[in-house]
């Protein structure tokens, strides 16, 4: 399970455990590397005064008697003890109470603003910034983005102490880093470890390619900095994957120049703003990009184009694969929006595409997104009757039928394609019944399907081991799939 690192003040305190010391001798081969260990004392010293605790107050009002009716086999017990009010059920008053959690953050300029998370300071009616030296301020909350939890403070104070910016592209796995932030509410805590991965994608974080660590990093973590050893920011502590709630040996940090985008905005103009081209796009697999004629696996297959939208007014189609952004390669189809989103609205970019074999450069214009616009991609399916007699298999085990006026109307497909009616036999690949093939991929062309015939009789002059690619229709969504016979 994915936690954010939000401490509550009312948790049920730990346990402190003091464990005796263990004394083993060296290996022979260790015994001659002692020095090649890192010291963190100078980075500490140099760093520590930038970090800064974070102590939020929020206030939330609770009914100050059960909601309990009269009926109730309990009314009576709680009105004798004078959890019922006078005038009856539902006449009570409510009362309101505070609840209070803490955080970390770091300050970026000497006249006091401080990035921390955006959960930190989550719906918070006073927020207590507690320095190293003790000096404590009530900040402002300039601005927040949940979409790369970032939340930019402000505090009324000059000659602040401030961190060093560096840059996350050049970490390496394996790479020393150190975190400093108050877990469990214990102060200026510095713990190490080293880069496990990098562009770590979450699930619902596709616009965050994490950086994960195994620095034991806990609740109170959250908002804190994560340090390379030239005392560099590279990232912020945000979440952990846990069983317990505590630490586990993951831990995962939004990388530092996509926070730093999102503090700019946030500084200039309160939000965030990001773009978009209007493309639902899909990771190539090796089977896919055979199909294409592509060499590797890289960049992303444009499944469907919004109408109007930029890519289609650029001319970009269903089936090309976006391999460049700007220059900027996109290595898989998470890659593609983040760099999207991190471009300016309105700014003229120019997409390197792969099309029926060859590249071209086509230049779009940026528009901006709007935060809601992913739920409204909710897929839906047409109704399909099923056809009075039943089809025989082809030779994948895919039951096909021709569609009906009707059934095309309900998709929004003009002419052709096939009915996924069953599956019955053996097949590796995203199908299922009710899918609709438009089209068969042939070295990277894709051939329109008219109707069931066609596919059967293509798949039927295939070798017995031979994959399919095929671009299929599911409710409101296009995409493409390869298939192979299973076992």
């Amino acid at each position: 399970m994915f936690t954010s690192l939000k401490w509550f003040a009312s948790s049920v305190p730990g346990i402190l455990v003091m464990l005796m010391p263990f004394v083993a001798p060296l290996p022979a081969a260790a015994q001659g590397r002692q020095g090649a260990l890192p010291d963190f004392t100078e980075l500490y010293e140099r760093q520590g005064p930038a970090v800064v605790s974070i102590d939020v107050t929020q206030k939330a009002r609770k009914q100050r008697f059960p909601d309990i009716s009269e009926d109730d086999p309990f009314y009576e017990f709680f009105r004798r003890f004078g959890q019922v009010p006078r005038n009856g059920p539902g006449g009570g008053q409510q009362r309101e109470f505070e609840t209070q959690s803490t955080g970390s953050g770091f300050i970026i300029s000497p006249d006091g603003y401080i990035v921390t998370n955006a959960h930190v300071v989550d719906d918070a009616n006073e927020v207590t910034v507690r320095l190293s030296d003790k000096r404590e301020f009530v900040a402002k909350v300039i601005g927040s983005d949940a979409r790369t939890d970032v939340s930019l403070l402000k505090v009324d104070a000059t000659d602040l102490p401030r961190v060093a910016i560096g840059d996350p592209d050049k970490l390496r796995v394996g790479e020393w880093v150190v975190a400093i932030g108050k877990p469990f509410g214990l102060e200026n805590t510095m713990t190490a470890g080293i880069v496990s991965a990098k562009g770590r994608d979450l699930p619902q974080e596709n616009l965050v390619p994490f950086i994960q660590t195994d620095v034991a990093i806990n609740p109170g973590n959250s908002g804190g900095p994560l340090f390379n050893m030239k005392g560099e920011v590279v990232g912020i502590n945000s979440l952990i994957y846990s069983r317990t709630g505590g630490y586990m040996g993951l831990a995962f940090a939004v990388p530092i120049d996509i926070a730093m985008n999102a503090v700019t905005q946030l500084r200039e103009k309160g939000r965030v703003t990001r773009g978009r081209i209007g493309v639902q796009i899909q990771e190539m697999t090796k089977e896919t990009a055979d199909a294409f004629g592509l060499k590797q696996a890289s960049g992303a297959l444009v499944n469907s184009v919004e109408k109007d939208g930029p890519a289609a007014k650029a001319g970009v189609q269903p089936g090309d694969i976006i391999l460049k952004v700007e220059g900027r390669d996109v290595h898989s189809s998470n890659d593609l929006p983040r760099i999207i989103t991190a471009i300016r609205p309105g700014t003229k970019v120019t997409l390197n595409i792969w099309r029926k074999g060859s590249a071209k450069d086509i230049p779009v214009v940026i528009a901006e997104m709007k935060e809601d616009a992913a739920a409204a991609n909710t897929p839906r399916r047409g109704a399909n009757p099923a056809p009075k007699e039943k089809a025989k298999p082809n030779r994948l085990g895919l039951v096909l039928s021709d569609l009906t006026d009707e059934q095309r109307k309900s998709i929004d497909l003009p002419s052709g394609g096939a009915l996924v009616e069953d599956v019955v036999g053996v097949v590796r690949g995203n199908v299922q019944p009710g899918d609709v093939i438009v089209a068969i991929i042939q070295r990277g062309t894709p051939i329109e399907v008219k109707n069931a015939a066609q596919v059967n009789d293509y798949l039927a002059k295939l070798d017995k081991s031979a994959a399919v690619t095929l671009q299929v229709r599911r409710g409101d969504q296009t995409f493409y799939t390869t298939l192979k016979p299973g076992e």
